[in-house]
Parts: C-alpha cells; sequence; structure tokens
C-alpha cells in the first residue's frame, strides 16, 4: 500500500474506504460482510474510513468491527457533523456524543463539516460557536483533524477554503468532473496551502467503472490490460495534490484490486498515452449523457417515493447503451418492484433539487426521463406485465 502524509505529518493510505455502501439486506447492514471486508482492507494496509452520522448504521457498523477485532488504533475515522441540520451548539455537540457512542471510540481523528456548499452554511456555524468548539475538541483531543466535504462551484469553494484554518477537505472529483465543482482549481487551491484532499466518486457514481461499449474501446484497444475502474484511479492517483481516494468498496474481488493498483501506483507515472485514451473516453461520454447525476442519492428519499438517482441512471443509459438494453434493465428493475419510483410520481415540491450537490433541474429533468423511459406503449406492457405477476 502506497501512502501520503497528511497535514501532521500523518501517513494515509491512498486508498479509503468509503462506508456508505455496506452491503444490505431488507435496509439492514449484514455485519458479518461488512466485518470480512473490512478487515481485508486493514490487513492490506487500508487506514482511512470515511462514514458519516446521516449513512444508514454506517457508524455503528464501523465501530463494532473495530471494537470486535481491537483494530481501532491501527485506523484512523472520518466521520461528519451533518451542520444542515445544526440550530444551536448543543445540537452539534449532541451529535458528536452520538458519534462517538456509535463508532465505539473517544475520539474521531477527521472531523468533517458535511456537505458545504457555499460560504453563508460555514458562517451559520461561526455564528453558533462553531469555532470554539473545534478548538476545545481540538485540544481535548477529541478531534485530530478539521475539515469539510464540498458540493458547489469552485470560487465558492475557494472562499470556504480561505475563511478557516482548515487540516483537509473532501472534493468530488474525476477526469469527468475535473472542470466542475470544486475541479482541478480547487485541488490546487488546497495544494497551494498545503491542505491535503480526500477525493469521493472517483468513479462517478460507478459510471466511470462501467462505461458504455463505445466509450470503452479506446481502453481496450489501448494495450494497457487495464479496466475502466484502473484507468479513473490511476488518473487520479497520477497527481500528488490527491491525498487519499475513497472507494465504497463491497466484495473481496473490488478490494483486492483496488488494493493492487495502489500498491503499484506513482504519482507522474500517467503517459501522454494513458491521457490520450481517458480524453477519447471522455469525448464519448459527453456528447451521449443528459443527466449529470452520479446517484450520490442525496436528493433522497423522495417524499412521494420516486427513485430520482434510479430514474436518471435508466435515462442516462438510454443514450450510452440503447434503448432497448436501457428499457430492458428498467423494466426488470424499477419496473418489477412493489412500489416503482416513476418519476411521474413527482409532484414539483422541489426538496429534492435543494440538496442536489450537481444542481441538477430535478423536476424538469425526471419530466424528460419519464417521456424517455414510458412512451404510452410501454407503460400499457408494464402494467400487464406486473398484473400477471402479481404487482
Amino acid at each position: 500500500m502506497n501512502y501520503r502524509k497528511d497535514r501532521q505529518g500523518r501517513d494515509i493510505s491512498i486508498l479509503g474506504y468509503g462506508c456508505m455502501r455496506f452491503t444490505k439486506t431488507a435496509g439492514i447492514i449484514d455485519l458479518a460482510k461488512a466485518e470480512r471486508e473490512v478487515m481485508r482492507a486493514i490487513e492490506g494496509g487500508v487506514n482511512y474510513f470515511d462514514t458519516a452520522y446521516i449513512y444508514p448504521g454506517s457508524e455503528d457498523a464501523l465501530g463494532r468491527i473495530l471494537e470486535r477485532n481491537k483494530v481501532r488504533d491501527k485506523v484512523y475515522i472520518a466521520t461528519k457533523l451533518p451542520q444542515y441540520l445544526m440550530r444551536n451548539i448543543n445540537t452539534v455537540e449532541k451529535i458528536f456524543n452520538e458519534e462517538l457512542k456509535r463508532l465505539r471510540t473517544d475520539h474521531i481523528d477527521y472531523y468533517l463539516m458535511h456537505m458545504l456548499a457555499d460560504i453563508r452554511e460555514w458562517n451559520k456555524l461561526k455564528d453558533l460557536g462553531i469555532e470554539d468548539w473545534i478548538r476545545e475538541k481540538k485540544d481535548s483531543g477529541q478531534i485530530g483533524s478539521v475539515g469539510f466535504s464540498y458540493h458547489g462551484d469552485t470560487e465558492d469553494f475557494i472562499e470556504i477554503l480561505d475563511a478557516y484554518d482548515w487540516d483537509f477537505a473532501q472534493i468530488q472529483y474525476n477526469y469527468l468532473d475535473e472542470e466542475s465543482q470544486a475541479g482541478r482549481r480547487g485541488l490546487m487551491a488546497c495544494a497551494d496551502r498545503g491542505i491535503p484532499v480526500i477525493i469521493m466518486e472517483p468513479l462517478r457514481g460507478g459510471r466511470l467503472a462501467n462505461l458504455p461499449k463505445a466509450a470503452a474501446r479506446p481502453l481496450r484497444e489501448s494495450g494497457l490490460g487495464w479496466s475502466a475502474a484502473e484507468l479513473a484511479l490511476r488518473w487520479l492517483w497520477d497527481q500528488p495534490q490527491v491525498t487519499c481516494v475513497l472507494s465504497g468498496m463491497n466484495s473481496f474481488e473490488m478490494i483486492d484490486e483496488n488494493m493492487r493498483i495502489a500498491s503499484s501506483v506513482e504519482a507522474g507515472s500517467f503517459g501522454e498515452r494513458e491521457k490520450q485514451v481517458t480524453r477519447e473516453i471522455l469525448s464519448v461520454i459527453r456528447s451521449k449523457e443528459k443527466v449529470g447525476c452520479t446517484g450520490c442519492r442525496y436528493c433522497m428519499p423522495c417524499p412521494q417515493g420516486v427513485d430520482i438517482p434510479g430514474n436518471f441512471f435508466y435515462y442516462n443509459q438510454v443514450y450510452t447503451d440503447g434503448r432497448i438494453p436501457a428499457m430492458s434493465d428498467f423494466a426488470k428493475s424499477m419496473g418489477m418492484h412493489k412500489t416503482p419510483g416513476f418519476a411521474s410520481l413527482c409532484i414539483g415540491c422541489g426538496k429534492c433539487e435543494k440538496h442536489c450537490p450537481q444542481h441538477i433541474h430535478i423536476i424538469e429533468e425526471l419530466k424528460k426521463a419519464d417521456r424517455t423511459l414510458r412512451p404510452l406503449p410501454y407503460r400499457v406492457g408494464l402494467a400487464v406485465v406486473r398484473k400477471v405477476m402479481g404487482r
């Protein structure tokens, strides 16, 4: 495993374990499976584990696993304050203590202000007294480093960056998002200030790991011998300004593959051939994409039951993989659910748009997605199939 330094000189594995996507059965985390996978990663040298207060069951599962295996001192825990829910400093303290209890620990190594989008949100926290609170927690050893995760544009990111003496920042960044959100400018702004950067959504919600056929062709014909996921990860690790890349790993195959790459990659080794392949893939994807949804699910749950990311996934698939395979997949997955989250359920309340990190005009895009995915003959046919199958 390769490591890079944080601001305090600690060695952080360049591969971080994202704990949002632990395998679930009937909505409950499969703790035994998660335990096997977390321990596999720790044994392979992964030492950065990222979770959050709002990831259902995630903090508790991670805490149980680390405690049961007596490996808390071998890893760094990163978790997040849901700043958008805070109304006073007492609530901040309450949430923090609850997180300590869930994680079965007396300190958080990396504590983030979750999902800052502009300077107003940080200023609101300042008005609550967050700076004094952070100082007390760091002085007591209950918090090691303080940072923030970000979804917004570059200018706002840099403004937040300069508003406090941050220890680290977490941004969405991949070769599809190089010029969006914090982007490369934000990454370099952190480097200029000596601030380590943690990367989320390195594979754009899995889309860069499962490329459509046309986009995958340049890589397949390149002779590199890499998977699409390996290309995307190597593109990131080639940049020395990237400290750690999070991956929501939930299988031994994924863990072993990512650890293999993270153990062999070197900054500056991504050559012109690799860059050209990436440019060709990017060109194909952008020529076909309709909605820039990453599947992060911050828009969820919808009060009306709309599966927003699901609709956008299949809507985009129509244009990247073709109508027949996309609509077939749509029918087999969402269409056969007992309570399908069709876009037609949307009443335009706008709750989702307030939370979308990509600033997608969700209401309008859902209308387009529904027209594309469920034309009249398809709706009739699907209704018949559902009736036959007792749905």
